[in-house]
C-alpha cells in the first residue's frame, strides 16, 4: 500500500471500455508525517476520495481489480482503497 494525498481530478471526456464510470483522482505519495515523497500517479478512485484527502492506495493489478469488483475484462493496476482518518505514530 502507498499513503498518498490525492492533489487533483483527471477529467477524461472519451475512455476506454471499462473505464467510463469510474473517477481518476491524481495522487502525490507522501510519508507518514506527510511530507512528499516520489512521482504523483494516477488512481481509480473507490472510497468517494477528494482533493485534499490523505487516502491508502494499492498498486497492484489483481489486488486494485478485487476492490472495485471487476472481472479481469479491462486492465488496472492502481486504486484507492481507504481514507485515512489519522496518523499516530
Amino acid at each position: 500500500m502507498i499513503l498518498g494525498k490525492v492533489i487533483g481530478n483527471v477529467v477524461s471526456t472519451i475512455k476506454a471500455k471499462g473505464y467510463e464510470s469510474k473517477k481518476i483522482l491524481i495522487i502525490q505519495p507522501i510519508n507518514p508525517a506527510g511530507n512528499p515523497k516520489g512521482k504523483t500517479f494516477l488512481a481509480i478512485d473507490a472510497v468517494q476520495a477528494g482533493v485534499g484527502d490523505i487516502v491508502l492506495t494499492i498498486d497492484e493489478g489483481n489486488s486494485a481489480r478485487t476492490v472495485i469488483n471487476e472481472p479481469d475484462t479491462f486492465t488496472i493496476r492502481t486504486v484507492i482503497a481507504g481514507i485515512v482518518d489519522e496518523i499516530a505514530m
